[in-house]
């Protein structure tokens, strides 16, 4: 079903972009929409910066955001027309009236008369934002019109306009969310959050990776998501160990533990959660050792989370008590500070802490500002996920450890004061777990 309106956040961030860019113009393509096989294709998912900017969610479009000094900032949107025929086999499309009445475009044009458009709205300014390498046809119509623009100009002795990549202005943008965007993520890490206590409860050994993994699925959509985030993580046993494990074919067996990394996305807003918990009732005592060093670490690691402090700082911590437990427990010797220096921890924990989160999975967002971390500010959303994997081909560790992968994330937001714990409706003390289990 159609929108016949849209929130007015979105003209408030196109104003925000424009006016910290005031001589630039932004040229953002929607998403391609890919071929699975044959003439069937992958569900449509909008490119996250498109969306973020217009609300507008059909391939086959284009955005083009015209600053103006005067407050007359114009957003052109073009756009597949109205084709009854082809809505009969593809659903009912905006077209050009619905781009304008809906979407609020000043402007609106078929997406065949990009090319010729362009080149005039490129006119008195100073630099393009778009993402060169998008594709060879949408690169080409750029160039062209780019190349039209500077002729146009006679004999100035002028270059190309500048042309950068527009996901970093606008993923700045993206990295604060505002208050609406924070009622989406709420709610994605609450439906997410059920769909994990409720695997942790269906949960049995016999089952196949591919049955849990339907069932967090069914959930998450069940409770109003759209999808999920990403492709779900569900991994039984020594899986574990490979950090983007998808092939899912394995059967559960008691004895051993599966870890789960799987996010429903609400409103184009994802969750990123991990639990790993025992496919049979309790924890192996080696199990339950290990398990209790990450928890420690994530729990100092949030501990931590406040403006001012920096991802670095608490992947710094997390690295301590994972070294720390590693020492504790005889998998790893010698001094704390020269197993940190050599990195030698990296041998079973060997990923960050941490990533933004927010429309993607791995949200936009600079890491680094002015060569150093940037602090963490109001508004900012990220991942807290120590883990602890024994790769398949380390033999020399001992035997009770192999087969072991652990990781428990969690989803963070930066507040005034602290931290707030977006997906603290899942357990992940041990006595909880085990008692769902049970």
């Amino acid at each position: 079903m159609l929108l016949t309106q849209i929130p007015q956040d979105f003209p408030v961030r196109r104003h925000r972009l424009m006016a910290a860019h005031p001589s630039a113009v932004f040229v953002l393509p929607a998403h391609p929409h890919w071929i699975r096989n044959s003439d069937v294709h992958h569900p449509y998912r909008q490119d996250s910066c498109f969306y973020y900017l217009t609300g507008f969610d059909e391939p086959k479009s284009c955005v083009v955001l015209v600053p103006s000094q005067t407050g007359s900032d114009r957003m052109i949107l073009f756009v597949q027309p109205k084709d009854s025929e082809k809505e009969i086999w593809e659903g009912e499309r905006y077209g050009v009236e619905g781009a304008k009445k809906v979407f609020q475009a000043d402007e609106a044009y078929p997406i065949e008369e990009l090319g010729s458009k362009l080149p005039e709205l490129f006119l008195g300014a100073e630099e393009v934002f778009y993402r060169m390498g998008f594709s060879a046809e949408m690169d080409q119509i750029v160039l062209t019109a780019l190349e039209s623009q500077r002729s146009r100009q006679g004999r100035t002795g002028r270059s190309l306009l500048s042309v950068q990549d527009p996901r970093g202005p606008v993923g700045e943008l993206r990295l604060y969310k505002s208050l609406e965007e924070l009622i989406a993520l709420r709610r994605a890490c609450q439906i997410s959050a059920l769909a994990h206590r409720r695997v942790m409860q269906e949960v049995r050994p016999g089952m196949r990776e591919f049955e849990v993994e339907a069932l967090v699925d069914y959930i998450c959509r069940k409770e109003g998501c759209q999808r999920l985030g990403y492709g779900s993580i569900v991994a039984n046993g020594k899986n574990a160990a490979c950090l983007h494990y998808h092939s899912h074919r394995d059967v559960l067996r008691e004895g051993e533990l599966l870890l789960m990394d799987a996010g429903g996305e609400y409103n184009y807003y994802t969750a990123d959660i991990t639990r790993t918990f025992p496919v049979g009732r309790h924890f192996s005592k080696v199990q339950a050792q290990m398990y209790d060093w990450v928890l420690k670490a994530q729990k100092e690691a949030i501990a931590m989370a406040r403006p001012g402090v920096t991802l670095p700082e608490i992947h710094q911590r997390v690295v301590e008590v994972m070294i720390e437990g590693f020492l504790c427990l005889g998998l790893l010797e010698g001094s704390p500070q020269e197993i940190y220096k050599r990195k030698q921890f990296r041998r079973f924990y060997p990923h960050s802490t941490s990533h933004w989160l927010g429309m993607d999975v791995h949200d936009s967002g600079l890491y680094m500002k002015n060569g150093q971390p940037r602090p963490l500010e109001p508004g900012m959303v990220f991942t807290i996920e120590p883990g602890f994997y024994v790769q398949p081909s380390d033999f020399e560790v001992p035997r009770e450890y192999q087969n072991i992968g652990i990781r428990i994330e969690d989803d963070v937001l930066i507040t005034k004061t602290g931290c707030e714990i977006l997906t603290q409706g899942v357990p992940k003390e041990r006595d909880e777990i085990e008692q769902l289990r049970a």
